[in-house]
């Protein structure tokens, strides 16, 4: 089933401190390939089908507004759906392109998927989540992107739950604490991937 031997999923839930870990993860040493920043770019490439599929509003000077068209998909499910399946096939095309040239050095790398486990998309094994309890998820979020407490349910909803994904995981990055904490979880981790992988 893993066509990639040496990838690592990354994933978590929104506000859980993901892209803290991959940096960190970084700073180790490890390469991440990041499904986030592949995705955005994949979205400016398919500004005109994006201007087609929901109206020239959502896009501004050849770009995507991201958050118009965020604001539309987390409200109307058969939106969200409808930019999916535009989105999806084109951005897992594109990191598995990525995965296969890291593949090639023989050592574990992370790539860094938010949807791992609601999109399906992607033969990984194993699994690292990032972990937060949903009321501090709810917290980060209402500060970091300035959303209304129901804007701020509406993009948790969207996800499966978070105590879900930590069930489904085969590592857990404990993200509840402070950077201190989250330092100590990651070298924890990092200890264990080497182990697994027999890396120096």
């Amino acid at each position: 089933m893993v066509e990639l031997p040496y990838a690592i999923a990354l994933t978590g839930g929104i506000a859980t401190g993901k892209s803290t870990a991959a940096n960190l993860l970084k700073l180790h040493g490890f390469h991440v390939i990041d499904a986030d920043e592949v995705a955005h770019r994949v979205l400016d490439d398919q500004a005109g089908a994006v201007a087609e599929l929901f109206g020239e509003e959502y896009v501004k000077g050849g770009k995507v507004d991201r958050k118009a068209l965020g604001a539309l998909v987390f409200s109307d499910e058969s939106k969200r759906r409808e930019l999916e399946s535009l989105l999806h096939p084109l951005i897992r095309e594109r990191i598995l392109e990525l995965a296969r040239k890291e593949e090639r050095f023989n050592v574990p790398y992370f790539i860094d998927i938010p949807l791992f486990f609601e999109t399906k998309n992607y033969p990984l094994s194993p699994v690292a989540v990032v972990y937060a309890p949903r009321s501090l998820q709810l917290e980060r979020l209402i500060k970091r992107d300035g959303l209304t407490q129901e804007e701020a349910m509406q993009r948790l909803d969207a996800q499966i739950d978070i105590e879900q994904k930590r069930r489904m995981a085969d590592y857990v990055i404990d993200n509840s604490g402070d950077l201190k904490h989250l330092q100590k979880q990651i070298e924890l981790f990092v200890d264990q991937i080497k182990e697994r992988y027999a890396v120096g």
